[in-house]
C-alpha cells in the first residue's frame, strides 16, 4: 500500500522467477548487490539557505529518505563521524560568497549571507570566513579518508578543491578577507591536498562569478561561456567494476546537460585517478566523476538542477512530482544507494 501510494510498482516473484532472475544476471552484465543498511545521510547547508533549490534535499525529500542538516559548527566539532554518507551543493569553500557580493551588491539575501557567514567565522575563532571554510573543507576531506562517502553538485565540486589546494594561499578577492588576492597564487596551489583535480587557473576578477578554469562551461563569464548539449553515462562491467556500474545505472544513456555555476569539468584538470562516469562526446569537458581518498569515496557531479537547465536566482524550486522519471535525479539517488550495498571481499 505504501508503495502504490508513492508510485513504486511491486511486483511479487514466486522461487522459479528469482532463481531465473539470478540465472539471467549471472549471463549478462549485471549483479546482485544486497543493501545491507540504509546510510545515514547529511546535506551541508547554511541554516539560512539562500532561497533557491538543492537539487539533492528535494530528492531527499521526495524519495522520502530520511537526512539531517549540518553546517560549519557541526563539521568544525568533528560530527561527520556519525554520518555514512555527506553532500555538498551551491557552497563555496573559497568564502567569497559565490562571487555574488558585487554583482548582487544591496540584496538583502546576499548581506545576510555575509553577516551570517561572518558571524560564525568569528564564533569559531576563525580569522576570515575564508579561513573558516578551508577548514571545513579540511575536515570534509578527512572524514572521506577516514571511510566516509561524499557526494558533491555544482559550486561545492569545484571550491572544495580550490580551498584545498590553497591551505596557505590568499586566492580571495579583498571583499572577503580585506586583502587581495596573492598574484603569485597559481604556482603556489598544492594540488596534492586536493580530491579530483590539478593544476587550474584560479579566476582573479572578483567581478566574474566564476572561480577558476576547472569548470568547463563558465556561465557567468560571458566571453568563455559554452552552449548546453547532452552528457553519455560510460558502460562498466558490472561484476569487476561494481562501484561505476552503480553510479551510472539508470534507463536513459544521454541526459540532457544542466548549467549550474560548476557545470562541468576540464579533462586536462582532471588527477589520472578520477573516474569518468559521464562526458559530452567530443567536448574537452566531462560531467560526472568519481575517486577514492583513503578509505573513503567522493562523487562529483556538475550543475545545479537536472530539471531545471538554465537555473536562475529567484527560480521556484523544482516540482519533482512532474519529474517521477528524471533520469538526473536518478543519479542523485544512485548515489544514495552506494554506502548501503555491501563490499565484496577481494581475493588477495
Amino acid at each position: 500500500r505504501d508503495a502504490a501510494l508513492a508510485g513504486v510498482t511491486v511486483e511479487p516473484v514466486d522461487d522459479t522467477r528469482v532463481t531465473a532472475i539470478r540465472g539471467e544476471i549471472e549471463a549478462s552484465n549485471m549483479d546482485a548487490v544486497p543493501l545491507e543498511k540504509a546510510p545515514k545521510v547529511a546535506v551541508y547547508v547554511a541554516p539560512n539557505a539562500p532561497p533557491w533549490d538543492d537539487a539533492v534535499t528535494m530528492a531527499l525529500q521526495y524519495a522520502g529518505i530520511p537526512f539531517d542538516k549540518v553546517w560549519d559548527f557541526e563539521v568544525i566539532s568533528g560530527k561527520l563521524s556519525g554520518y555514512d554518507w555527506l553532500h555538498l551543493h551551491h557552497e563555496d569553500f573559497t568564502g567569497q560568497y559565490s562571487k555574488f557580493y558585487l554583482i548582487y551588491a544591496g540584496q538583502p539575501w546576499l548581506a545576510e549571507m555575509v553577516r551570517f557567514n561572518a558571524d560564525a567565522a568569528k564564533q569559531l575563532r576563525f580569522a576570515t570566513v575564508p579561513d573558516l571554510k578551508k577548514a571545513v573543507a579540511r575536515q570534509i576531506r578527512d572524514y572521506v579518508g577516514n571511510g566516509g562517502f561524499l557526494f558533491a553538485m555544482c559550486t561545492a565540486t569545484e571550491t572544495i578543491d580550490l580551498a584545498l589546494a590553497a591551505e596557505r594561499v590568499d586566492i580571495a578577492a579583498v571583499f572577503a578577507d580585506g586583502t587581495p588576492m596573492d598574484p603569485q597564487a597559481d604556482a603556489k596551489l598544492d594540488w596534492s591536498k586536493a580530491l579530483a583535480f590539478t593544476g587550474a587557473h584560479v579566476e582573479p576578477s572578483p567581478q566574474i562569478a566564476s572561480f577558476s578554469d576547472i569548470d568547463g562551461h563558465q556561465v557567468n563569464a560571458p566571453a568563455r561561456r559554452q552552449p548546453l548539449g547532452a552528457f553519455k553515462l560510460f558502460n562498466f562491467s558490472a561484476k569487476i567494476d561494481p562501484v561505476p556500474t552503480l553510479l551510472v545505472q539508470n534507463h536513459r544513456q544521454v541526459i540532457p546537460d544542466f548549467y549550474g555555476l560548476t557545470t562541468s569539468f576540464l579533462r586536462t584538470r582532471l588527477k589520472p585517478s578520477d573516474v569518468v562516469l559521464a562526458d559530452e562526446e567530443g567536448a574537452p569537458w566531462v560531467k560526472y566523476i568519481n575517486g577514492n581518498h583513503g578509505k573513503g569515496t567522493w562523487t562529483f557531479f556538475g550543475g545545479h538542477d537536472p530539471e531545471d537547465q538554465q537555473h536562475q536566482i529567484g527560480d521556484p524550486p523544482t516540482d519533482l512530482s512532474l519529474h517521477p522519471h528524471s533520469p538526473g535525479y536518478r543519479l542523485i539517488l544512485n548515489n544514495v544507494l552506494f554506502p548501503a550495498a555491501k563490499k565484496r571481499e577481494l581475493k588477495t
